[in-house]
């Protein structure tokens, strides 16, 4: 989501990231801002806005300190993200981006039936065991006629540093198989490496350098 969000960012549109993901959320973290706590009102908040100009809501604003967990019951969940919708005043947004646990929960039900939803990525990752995953929530959208913009697989491959070798550390890739049975576009395979963790774990996502989600941007700027 990160990733997504930055690289629309850099294409000149005003982005927005809604971390819907209450019990677990991470977006803070990887912009350097999960210590921020957010402004507002009884009736509105204000976003955090990173220093490149995305604006960001996330639960983690909310908390005294980061690692106080947040133990709630799925209807509460539900409620917590519809006023990140509501409530929280974004400015002039060209695109939201709304990160979501994985599953087919409260929170996707929740953003499928109240957020205006153009379209859906499914992330995924190499193993077989996530597959049956990916598929029920490539399941569930089409059940609620939400738009699948395309797969991206995450943790896809390591590329040797030294010789170029791709080393497939979590066995043989299932994405292409899972695109083709339900006639999806693969938009991008991203390796584990060094460069990303660091940037994640520095608080400096937004200033990584690559060309990962290029393809994924396109497709949904192409949108209409």
């Amino acid at each position: 989501t990160c990733l997504l969000a930055c690289a629309m960012n850099k294409r000149g549109k005003h982005t927005v990231i809604l971390d819907a993901d209450i019990t677990g959320p991470s977006i803070p973290e990887a912009f350097g801002l999960s210590s921020t706590r957010v402004e507002g009102n009884d009736n509105t908040i204000n976003p955090v806005v990173t220093d490149s100009g995305i604006q960001l809501m996330s639960m983690d604003f909310l908390l005294e300190t980061n690692t106080d967990p947040v133990v709630w019951r799925g209807p509460v969940i539900s409620g917590a993200v519809k006023q990140f919708w509501t409530d929280v005043i974004w400015n002039d947004v060209d695109y939201m981006f709304v990160d979501m646990p994985p599953g087919t929960g409260d929170v996707p039900l929740t953003v499928f039936q109240s957020l205006p939803v153009d379209g859906i990525i499914v992330v995924s990752s190499p193993q077989q065991l996530v597959r049956v995953i990916v598929e029920k929530a490539v399941k569930m959208a089409n059940m609620m006629n939400i738009p699948i913009i395309g797969l991206i697989e995450n943790m896809s491959y390591v590329k040797c540093p030294k010789c170029g070798e791709i080393i497939n550390v979590y066995g043989k890739s299932n994405i292409e198989a899972i695109a083709d049975s339900y006639k999806l576009p693969v938009l991008a395979k991203i390796p584990i490496e060094e460069a990303s963790s660091s940037a994640v774990d520095l608080g400096t996502i937004d200033e990584l350098e690559n060309d990962y989600v290029d393809q994924a941007i396109d497709k949904i700027l192409a949108i209409k």
